[in-house]
């Protein structure tokens, strides 16, 4: 075995790295579940709710960072690579590798300003761009969102992310009665409305707020719904179902806008 050793090299070499990145993968393993276990029993605030969510995510993501390139560097030492002429080597390509990475040095950058100023957390709901959903976590590169109208998982780059709303759970419905209907007979309805609104899944409360609008055809009353800003699309749609139901149960029609035709024979 001696000289076999001694004859091919390569092979306690080879050894020697799946070593060091089974140790890798074990340190890193360690050191996030004690970092884990450490955030989740923390009594500051800094730590509690979505925040905590999101600084886990975050510091795993920073630690299989520096965990590759700790065990990256390793292997390269233990295959006879000169790490110190390598890093003296940066220096000299490193402004052909800053314009191959100025994006990714965005995308992190722009990262940390999340973190920094609490955009959004873990688990909030949000529209940026062209894009709405649930945050299911937030890295150096890249923020991940699971869509709220097709449930597709949807990977963005941090750099790319810049006006961002973080949904409410409130939902505002507009509900147009006939001019015709006094307005303590609409009253009455809508508290009706609003009490079969609160029996359907999801919704945390409703409430009626009045009229908001004297439309051409119609007068416009609120109704608020509450729910949690990821079932939005859902409950809405039940909402207005809800509501067509008690509307056509109190035999009252929505209102459209007609035109009158007048033909001069």
């Amino acid at each position: 075995m001696k000289d076999f050793l001694t004859n091919n090299p390569w092979v306690l070499r080879l050894l020697y790295s799946l070593i060091a990145v089974a140790a890798g993968v074990f340190l890193y393993w360690l050191f996030s579940h004690l970092l884990v276990k450490r955030l989740e029993k923390s009594n500051r605030k800094f730590f509690k709710g979505k925040k905590s969510d999101t600084y886990i995510k975050l510091f795993r993501s920073l630690n299989r960072y520096l965990f590759f390139i700790i065990v990256f560097l390793a292997v390269l030492r233990i295959n006879g690579v000169d790490i110190g002429a390598m890093v003296t080597g940066v220096g000299v390509v490193g402004i052909i590798l800053g314009f191959a990475i100025q994006d990714a040095l965005k995308d992190i950058i722009k990262g940390v300003d999340i973190m920094a100023d609490s955009y959004f957390h873990v688990g909030d709901v949000i529209r940026t761009g062209e894009y709405t959903g649930r945050v299911i976590a937030i890295g150096i590169k890249t923020t991940r969102l699971q869509d709220v109208y097709e449930g597709n998982v949807v990977s963005i780059s941090n750099r790319n992310i810049e006006k961002v709303e973080v949904l409410s759970h409130l939902i505002l419905i507009d509900v147009p009665l006939p001019y015709e209907m006094n307005s303590a007979d609409a009253a009455r309805l809508l508290t009706h409305v609003v009490e079969e609104l609160k029996k359907l899944d999801k919704v945390e409360k409703a409430a009626y707020r009045g009229v908001t609008d004297f439309a051409p055809s119609s007068i416009n009353y609120r109704v608020e719904v509450y729910c949690p800003p990821v079932d939005k699309v859902p409950v809405r749609r039940d909402a207005l179902t809800c509501i067509l139901a008690c509307l056509e149960a109190a035999d009252v029609h929505i209102p459209y806008q007609q035109i009158d035709v007048h033909q001069k024979l």
